[in-house]
């Protein structure tokens, strides 16, 4: 997008290698190129030396934070969000209960009709912020839902932190479609937080101390995979290995762990699926997920989904492309993550689809945002939820 060296994977590798040797210090520069990647681990896919470029920006932006002192209100902030919200799920529940009281109240419609958010510069960021959901998931924490018909599969599955309070429904019809599909679904209470957002942010060791607890709380060995609709948690998920490798205690477990965590779309496609009622008379378009093509490298099995659960797919131009949410990306790089979304929109208006698919929870609020912006009449749904509409 900025078409610098510094910007590119390559630049910002160079950077961290002159650090790392004491040759760079980390300030306001080094700072700037780091926190413009989106993470969406392109690079990986390709670059011939199969260099770990995610693992080495993860380590990057933890010693960001340790190291360097970004503004007062960026650093509350930052520490507010990360250490405590996404960490405590009561209270990221409270704040999400505030959240729908100002969308639903009318202090929303009043705040965006009197111009107050424009005048505060908040307009884009508040227009990005996720519905609040009526009935929070968190209630279904510690249930099992039985499969349908012959038993093929019990999992464990993560419900997510944000995707419990503004996703609640696309995890129950995820329940539904592996129910129908004769797996048994097994919700640990004691889940947390993934820890994505921790480790993507540099708060590495808050995101350690969330893997052990998910460790301990869903690594059941009498479930055959650890499943999540969400791509970006997924590929964490599947890399706790890599995140708990210094720790004797919790290693060999995090490798188990990460070895039978599964996306959502992979479990299904290789239990394969019992054919739904129905094909949705809908054109689809499909939209990969970064962490879920790249850091999973799972493309085929939501188009095989969606072709069971759609009469008509097309593909667009750059399906992988990163469509600017990268988890906090588009909040705290706002402009840029614009300007990537509108080289994705102009793919997806190529398509002349009625619904663009995708498979993570960033992406469908990203997706979303492009939509209204554009004023197009295209639906935005998780590949999961047009599957769940055709058995039902």
């Amino acid at each position: 997008m900025l078409g610098r060296e510094a910007d590119s994977p390559r630049g910002r590798i160079y950077q961290i290698l002159q650090v790392d040797a004491g040759n760079l210090e980390i300030g306001d520069s080094f700072v700037t190129h780091i926190d413009r990647c989106l993470g969406c681990r392109a690079c990986e896919t390709a670059c011939p030396s199969g260099v770990h470029y995610g693992a080495i920006l993860e380590r990057a932006r933890y010693e960001i934070e340790t190291h360097y002192r970004r503004g007062w209100l960026a650093h509350k902030i930052r520490d507010y969000f990360y250490r405590e919200v996404l960490n405590r799920l009561p209270l990221l529940a409270r704040h999400a209960r505030l959240l729908r009281f100002y969308q639903r109240s009318g202090l929303q419609a009043l705040a965006r009709g009197t111009g107050l958010l424009r005048a505060l510069g908040m307009a884009k960021l508040e227009a990005l912020s996720p519905a609040v959901d009526d009935d929070f998931y968190f209630r279904e924490l510690g249930k099992t839902y039985p499969a349908k018909g012959e038993k093929r599969g019990r999992i464990a599955f993560l419900a997510g932190c944000i995707a419990s309070v503004s996703f609640a429904e696309l995890n129950r019809a995820t329940v539904r479609v592996l129910n129908e599909n004769g797996v048994e679904v097994f919700v640990p209470e004691a889940q947390q937080c993934c820890g994505a957002l921790q480790a993507h942010g540099g708060y590495r060791e808050e995101a350690k101390a969330l893997a052990r607890k998910n460790i301990e709380a869903m690594l059941d060995p009498s479930c055959d995979a650890i499943v999540t609709n969400a791509a970006g948690c997924g590929a964490t998920l599947k890399e706790y290995g890599d995140l708990l490798g210094d720790d004797p205690e919790y290693r060999d477990r995090a490798r188990e762990f990460g070895a039978k965590s599964k996306d959502v779309n992979e479990y299904l496609a290789k239990l394969g699926l019992r054919d739904p009622k129905r094909k949705l008379a809908a054109r689809v378009t499909y939209q990969d997920p970064c962490h879920l093509a790249h850091g999973q490298g799972v493309r085929s099995a939501p188009r095989e989904l969606l072709k069971a659960a759609c009469a008509q797919m097309v593909e667009m131009a750059h399906p992988d492309f990163c469509c600017g949410s990268a988890g906090t990306y588009n909040v705290v790089q706002n402009d840029l993550s614009m300007k990537i979304l509108a080289d994705k929109m102009d793919d997806v208006q190529t398509t002349s689809a009625d619904v663009i698919a995708t498979a993570n929870v960033g992406c469908m609020l990203q997706l979303r945002a492009g939509v209204k912006q554009r004023g197009l009449k295209m639906r935005v749904a998780h590949v999961i939820e047009l599957l769940d509409e055709a058995y039902r």
